[in-house]
């Protein structure tokens, strides 16, 4: 079995009995592992939120960074929590790409395994989830987006992961550090270059005219840096690091990148182009302030978002309760909860239309941000269900396909 499926959420779902039965090396291996998949699915439960905003409130839409102006408190830092979701993912990929090329029997290839994922993940993007988010196919706009990315990503990870770490490391500082240096850059239009440029830095279409028009919204590039990130990482959660001292590394990491953020964000030094200003209310400072650009991801947004997640991961560790249960559980099935929220909130929209209208635009949304909230509640325990059986499934099946999901 993969290092990265050594934990079975049945033994939590067992009752003391289980648990009981575990040595004091499997809880240690246990909780190592639970960890990962608890931080994503809790992840991917803070995305909920932002998904129905999307269904249910596209209406206000918000751009990046978000005008402060024009965004109500409410509205900003639900999109603020949504900002730690990809970054986290994209490192917890990382990591546990480590963790598949260092199993307890000893280090494998992992090219193989994550260039088909990686190419899955590009087919799944192009097709699967555009239609989630259009409702037909082919849409007038075709989105490469956050799927595509990780899809995307994984490939190069695939051609890199053998170097020395200490070298994946310098290249991964290197860009998340250096990237926001190139930002602005322009080119002629239609060139080679500008297309480059699009893919790998700049949120933009690629095919801008006909029938189907190809826009890149998330930009490669500082993207590749962050799964590196995560992989030169994976030591941290290898089977002879202490959990003692991975935490204290994981904290001192957090609480470093979090002070340089301070540093760089609070006198306007480097790491994000929108400064912070000072605004009419305290609020609206404060909102200045955390208002990173996500597209791409600046240095500011890296640094809040994995400083803040590492420290969670530091924290979470020790926890064994439902909660934690319930997120290792949307965690172990990652790629099938994303397509099954995606189909039920295309759904619900569909739903909502035919019973009430379409009361802006072709679309049904609500008038305030807290009916998001409300439904976003609501739709965790659903989506729990069929995520609890198929992650059972995954963990029992011989098929191989499922392990991509």
């Amino acid at each position: 079995m993969d290092q990265t499926n050594m934990y079975n959420p049945s033994v939590w779902n067992g009752g003391s009995a289980a648990a009981g039965s575990l040595t004091g090396q499997a809880k240690l291996v246990r909780s190592r592992i639970a960890v990962i998949d608890v931080m994503r699915g809790l992840i991917m439960l803070i995305m909920l939120f932002d998904h129905v905003r999307e269904t249910l409130y596209l209406h206000m839409q918000v751009t990046d960074p978000m005008t402060i102006a024009q965004t109500a408190p409410s509205l900003f830092f639900t999109r603020l929590a949504a900002h730690f979701c990809a970054p986290m993912f994209v490192f917890l990929t990382g990591l546990s790409a480590w963790l598949y090329a260092h199993p307890a029997a000893g280090p494998r290839n992992a090219t193989g395994f994550l260039v088909k994922r990686g190419l899955l993940l590009v087919a799944l993007e192009l097709v699967a989830v555009n239609f989630a988010w259009a409702g037909q196919y082919p849409p007038a706009v075709l989105f490469l987006q956050v799927i595509w990315v990780i899809g995307l990503a994984m490939i190069v990870l695939a051609l890199v992961h053998r170097l020395p770490l200490a070298l994946l490391g310098a290249v991964a500082l290197a860009i998340i550090f250096g990237h926001n240096a190139f930002a602005g850059l322009s080119f002629t239009p239609g060139s080679f270059a500008q297309a480059a440029y699009t893919v790998l830095l700049e949120r933009g279409y690629l095919i801008s005219e006909g029938a189907v028009k190809l826009k890149v919204t998330y930009p490669l590039l500082p993207w590749i840096g962050v799964i590196l990130l995560g992989y030169v990482c994976g030591p941290l959660y290898g089977a002879a690091m202490q959990p003692g001292r991975r935490k204290q590394q994981l904290v001192t990491i957090g609480l470093g990148a979090l002070a340089l953020l301070l540093v760089l964000r609070g006198f306007n030094i480097y790491g994000e182009n929108a400064p912070w200003v000072t605004g009419e209310t305290g609020i609206q400072t404060v909102m200045s302030f955390l208002n990173f650009t996500k597209y791409p991801p600046s240095l500011d947004f890296v640094l809040m978002t994995i400083g803040t997640g590492m420290l969670c991961m530091a924290a979470l560790e020790k926890h064994d309760n439902w909660f934690t249960r319930a997120c290792a559980t949307f965690g172990g099935a990652p790629m099938f909860y994303y397509l099954f929220h995606l189909y039920l909130l295309l759904g619900m929209q569909h739903a909502l239309v035919a019973m009430f209208g379409a009361n802006h635009g072709e679309r049904f949304g609500v008038d305030s941000i807290w009916p998001v909230w409300i439904v976003s509640l609501l739709l965790m325990p659903i989506l729990y269900v069929p995520c609890r059986a198929f992650a059972r499934y995954k963990r029992t099946s011989t098929q191989a396909w499922v392990r991509y999901f």
